[in-house]
């Protein structure tokens, strides 16, 4: 029997972290925003309290008692690997943020935001990136998608960096002259390229702040900077591997099958970079179906919460209409 009361979903990334308060019969009650979920670098308590911080919120937006929560359904960002998200399930069993808790990695959600049979291959690309599947019969292929030293190469981090390390290398004479070079100066407002990796080594930059020359980089690359566009070939490279291995793992390469795209830099639709994409899986895996999902990741979190307490499939329908209502 399905349980009364209301299911949390979370949606946690590196930059911030989505609520849903939904009612069994799925209803959405409430959505909030809060920040990022890095316990790398916020360490694991701070990480907890942010959390308990946003589901609090969503409670009071809701209307609903801490204790009318049934079931807590957390799809998270740096959350990589199975022994990572059977220990936030614990610990948030053990704070009591629900009698029933499921974790898992964020590309789960947004695999389930936009398939309605449950199974296929999603890949995001967001500050990093990461790829999981899941096929028919339940079984799942993953990757640790922990950095450079997992193998792991893309994400606007990783444009940024590359941004940057072309753009001093083309003012400098190491490497071919592009127009990278002014555009990240002028991203932030320095009067040369040298001057933003200066500033990160003395500790006047963050570091993170290079995510946000990813779009810069883009925007370089379709007005057909050579350099710019090499960059952005390579990443489309990385999102054709990443999916078409997951789908031959899963022995979905050669039976259609839906891939769905999404993160910051994939759900921006820059047009040179999906064409890229688009051209790598038709020769790689020529079966898929490209989805650029316009739903967000957080109605991924809510449909799974809805399958843990056994809702009917109108429930979901009920979500998935609030959901683009609003």
């Amino acid at each position: 029997m399905m349980a009364a009361g209301v299911l949390v979903a979370l949606d946690g990334g590196n930059s911030k972290t989505d609520a849903a308060v939904v009612t069994t019969g799925g209803d959405l009650l409430a959505t909030v925003r809060g920040g990022g979920f890095r316990p790398q670098s916020a360490g694991l308590d701070a990480a907890l309290d942010a959390l308990a911080a946003v589901i609090a919120a969503a409670l009071r937006d809701a209307g609903a008692p801490p204790g009318d929560v049934v079931h807590l359904a957390a799809y998270m960002a740096n959350v990589d690997l199975p022994d990572e998200e059977e220990r936030l399930e614990k610990l948030l069993l053990a704070r009591g943020a629900a009698p029933g808790v499921a974790v898992g990695n964020d590309t789960f959600a947004l695999l389930r935001s936009a398939v309605t049979e449950g199974w296929g291959v999603a890949v995001v690309c967001g500050a990093g990136i990461n790829c999981a599947g899941v096929a028919p019969d339940g079984r799942t292929a993953r990757f640790p998608s922990l950095g450079s030293h997992t193998g792991d190469w893309g994400g606007g981090g990783e444009l940024g960096r590359a941004a940057l390390w072309h753009a001093i290398r083309g003012e400098d004479g190491r490497g071919p002259e592009t127009a990278l070079t002014g555009a990240v100066a002028a991203h932030f407002g320095v009067d040369r390229a040298i001057d933003v990796g200066l500033g990160i080594h003395l500790g006047e930059v963050g570091e993170g702040r290079l995510t946000g020359l990813a779009p810069v980089l883009c925007d370089v690359a379709e007005a057909g900077d050579p350099v710019a566009r090499g960059v952005v070939f390579r990443l489309a490279e990385e999102v054709a591997i990443l999916g078409s291995v997951a789908l031959r793992r899963l022995g979905l390469l050669d039976v259609p099958a839906d891939v769905v795209l999404g993160g910051g830099v994939l759900a921006a639709r820059r047009p040179l970079l999906l064409d890229a994409v688009a051209e790598r899986y038709a020769a790689a895996a020529p079966h898929a179906r490209l989805l650029v999902p316009e739903d967000p990741p957080l109605l991924g979190a809510a449909l799974l919460a809805l399958d843990h307490v056994s809702a009917p499939p109108p429930a979901h329908e009920t979500l998935r209409t609030a959901f683009r209502g609003r």
